[in-house]
């Protein structure tokens, strides 16, 4: 174990945020891969597949759930050496896993075909949304046990063996992704079927290989069928952590699905648009991601050990970095956004609507990037619910805001844009006041005993 009490807190904060920063930049060529070969087909197909992709949130949504709970508390049982409760935190992640597999398969059987007509501009990118889901489905699918495997193992600090497994998956879609989308060497297209698909047999080896190696290497973990018998405390327990974090990535559905459902009124290329242009954010996004990310666990480390003081810089810091980050990323988008565009579509309709996208909402890399900063501050502290409701506060002007200007003659697509900037600022606030006010309640209780030692001796 490292120890993060000790030492620069800036040096932790870069140190730990590579390995971090290199786990998500593998997920994100996942999606950057598909784009580019997706977005030579045209508008309708690269809308089709942006509208299936916003699924992916619903299932991180899940999965985070996971991710967090099993992670955190696995971590918990190798520090107190307590080898079979580790072991059974897995096995009910794993029964866990099985149970969204069947509801997400259920949802998807009987309510695809009705969530994407409601949503697509025309026909031919409802065909593509359904063509890419249906076959992108095993992939979404498999995220429920790879994720639950990976979690125990990084809580019983394994991380390497996992992140080659991954890189080499990534792999694999790479090179399937142009034999199947366009027909390299085999002159058999499948177009975005062929993007799903390849992301789906990828995924499947993945997971072959990280049970293989959990086979064969793992030792401290063990599966059992017998471990997998529902338990409902150690359920309870795995939900209650880590439902805070999944709670955030459903509003993030459900903010890109009420984009995509207002956009259905505008051609194909609208929709096209917004989605290459937030998976560009997204990616912009990673170096930030990583240090949010990192400084929970530099802050819970000195929050634990009393060093309040350590806890503030480690907030001060990962703010600063943030912050400094989104800064120089807003700077680029205002001057050149189609910079990071024109490798992904060669459709003008499409680069335009993408531009002007971050051309705006560029404005609220800053504030996004202090919402970040203080969510991992909530995790360091032991209570992510205040992170889940300034994102609901947010959700909740935006949603009611565009529905009020959508029904307007006037309405326009860069209003869409600008009501998401003015509610991040209004995030930003309910962030720094909640975290405020958490910093002031959990922190004054570890300084309380040193203030009434310091009145008795005086």
């Amino acid at each position: 174990m490292k120890d993060l009490t000790q030492g620069p807190i800036y040096k932790h904060l870069i140190s730990m945020s590579v390995p971090v920063l290199f786990g998500m930049f593998v997920q994100t060529l996942y999606f950057l891969v598909d784009l580019y070969f997706v977005g030579q087909l045209g508008g309708a197909a690269l809308a089709g597949v942006s509208s299936a992709g916003v699924l992916f949130f619903f299932v991180m949504a899940l999965t985070q759930v996971l991710n967090v709970g099993v992670g955190t508390l696995v971590s918990h049982a190798v520090g107190r050496k307590d080898k079979q409760e580790a072991s059974l935190l897995l096995n009910q992640g794993l029964f866990i896993s099985a149970i969204c597999i069947g509801a997400l398969l259920s949802l998807a059987v009987f309510g695809g075909s009705w969530y994407f007509t409601n949503i697509a501009p025309d026909e031919a990118s409802l065909a593509a949304s359904l063509s890419y889901f249906y076959w992108f489905l095993p992939a979404l699918l498999i995220q429920f046990p790879m994720t639950v495997i990976m979690a125990a193992l990084r809580g019983a600090g394994v991380v390497k063996q996992p992140m080659m497994i991954s890189m080499l998956a990534l792999a694999i879609n790479t090179v399937l992704s142009p034999i199947l989308i366009a027909g390299w060497g085999f002159g058999f297209e499948m177009g975005v079927a062929g993007a799903a698909l390849a992301s789906s047999i990828s995924a499947s080896i993945g997971l072959v290989l990280l049970g293989a190696y959990f086979k064969m290497r793992e030792s401290y973990l063990t599966f059992s069928l017998k471990g997998c018998v529902a338990h409902p405390s150690c359920i309870k327990k795995i939900i209650n952590l880590g439902l805070p974090a999944g709670g955030e990535s459903l509003l993030t559905f459900i903010y890109m699905s009420l984009i995509y459902w207002v956009l259905s009124d505008f051609d194909a290329s609208a929709q096209a648009g917004f989605g290459l242009g937030a998976r560009i954010m997204q990616a912009l996004f990673l170096p930030v991601l990583a240090v949010a990310f990192a400084a929970p666990a530099i802050a819970g480390q000195n929050f634990a050990a009393g060093n309040t003081e350590r806890v503030y810089q480690t907030y001060y810091q990962s703010a600063i970095l943030t912050c400094g980050f989104m800064l120089v990323i807003n700077v680029i988008c205002v001057f050149n956004a189609e910079l990071f565009l024109g490798p992904f579509s060669s459709d003008p309709s499409v680069i335009e609507v993408a531009s002007v996208f971050l051309g705006y909402v560029c404005f609220n890399f800053v504030p996004a990037g202090y919402v970040l900063a203080a969510s991992g501050m909530f995790q360091a502290l032991g209570n992510a619910w205040p992170a889940l409701i300034s994102t609901a506060v947010r959700l909740s002007l935006f949603s009611m805001s565009l529905i009020v200007v959508a029904v307007q003659v006037d309405f326009n697509i860069e209003q869409i844009w600008m009501l998401s900037v003015a509610t991040v600022y209004v995030q930003a606030i309910v962030s720094f006041c909640l975290l405020r006010r958490e910093l002031e309640k959990k922190l004054a209780k570890q300084t309380q005993p040193c203030e009434d030692v310091q009145a008795q001796t005086s």
